[in-house]
């Protein structure tokens, strides 16, 4: 079987990785020693669940062979029901192996950068855009993960016309991919009199933080402009010129920041979003899809194209992806929604093994 003949080449691989570091040279050696430790880390669950499967092949043939033994019936019984639980244990590992062997993001341990804009529906859409960066702050909090803000352009009812934030933290990526697209929401708004229920939407870009070795940006190709901050902040941000407009010429690309006191931070945090978005842009024309980020992540903000819907009169959050309802909205909108990822986490293994089959 291709599949077995591939783990035992990884498990082959994880012998050799022993031998080298059992080596008297290496031992003497931290960086090659680091390198074969990460090496090894990598294929270490494979090795052991398939050290674990043949260890339950090798029970099953015995057992099997145990019926042409003469036994009496009450043995029998225990033999075939002995039988039944390895066979079943051979066919839970062999699906764990094939999850393992699954081709995995290069992203998903990166830190990212979100931007949150709102859609359609006016201010309704604002303070919905301000909900969903409440929700992902607060998911990212019950992780551990650090939020800092880069932009933030206020609506001035208390919710965003756009913000765009950082999420440091192990696996970062690997959970909130997912949330890339256009967000639906249903409900009765403060500042409609009538009580009718309104839709609106918010648009979600997600995007893997590129180390600077990864794009290769050409100084004489940015435009860099220096001016006072807006909002709130005090004097200090009023007086001092500060904000950082940076205009990637070649694409068109412009990143704002302003957040900081410090014109040097605002500068390192708009290359930080202008890094990400070049390496997004060119990862998607290398794919051949669509070149140009935004519209490809969250579309045009139109309702037609959501991925999930909040309602709130029902009570529930619908992902339309994956046909999946969940109740309890408002725990939701707490950034309790570990659910909906691990069920659009579970889909993509789903349809990566399909591929993998056909």
């Amino acid at each position: 079987m291709e599949l077995l003949d591939r783990l035992e080449q990884i498990d082959k691989r994880y012998r050799e990785l022993e031998e080298q570091m059992a080596a008297p040279e290496v031992t003497v050696d931290p960086k090659r020693l680091q390198k074969l430790a990460q090496e090894m880390a990598s294929i270490d669950n494979i090795v052991t669940k398939y050290r674990e499967y043949k260890a339950a092949s090798k029970s099953l043939a015995e057992t099997r062979a145990m019926l042409s033994g003469g036994l009496d019936e009450e043995m029998k019984t225990l033999v075939k029901q002995e039988i039944e639980s390895l066979e079943s244990k051979l066919e839970h590992l062999l699906q764990e192996l094939k999850l393992a062997l699954l081709p995995k993001d290069e992203n998903d341990k990166k830190d990212i950068i979100m931007e949150i804009r709102a859609g359609a529906g006016g201010d309704e859409a604002g303070l919905f855009a301000a909900d969903l960066f409440r929700m992902y702050t607060r998911y990212a909090q019950s992780k551990g993960w650090a939020v800092d803000i880069i932009s933030a352009n206020e609506s001035g009812i208390g919710g965003f016309k756009e913000v765009i934030f950082e999420i440091k933290g192990e696996g970062a990526f690997s959970r909130l991919k997912y949330e890339r697209g256009v967000h639906r929401v249903q409900r009765v708004p403060v500042t409609e009199a009538s009580g009718r229920i309104h839709t609106s939407t918010a648009t979600v870009a997600v995007l893997p933080e590129a180390d600077e070795v990864e794009v290769n940006i050409n100084p004489d190709d940015l435009k860099i402009d220096i001016y006072h901050s807006g909002g709130p902040g005090g004097q200090n941000v009023n007086k001092v010129a500060t904000a950082v407009r940076i205009t990637h010429l070649p694409t068109g690309i412009v990143v704002a920041c302003q957040d900081e006191r410090s014109q040097l931070r605002n500068k390192m945090k708009a290359m930080a979003v202008l890094r990400a978005r070049l390496l997004d842009m060119e990862r998607r024309k290398q794919e051949e899809q669509v070149t140009k980020l935004r519209r490809s992540q969250v579309g045009t903000g139109e309702r037609a194209e959501k991925i999930r819907t909040y309602n709130f009169p029902q009570d529930r959050v619908t992902d339309h992806r994956i046909g999946l309802t969940l109740h309890n909205l408002h725990r939701i909108l707490q950034g309790d929604f570990d659910q909906l990822i691990d069920a659009l986490a579970t889909d993509e293994q789903v349809k990566q093994l399909q591929e993998q089959l056909a």
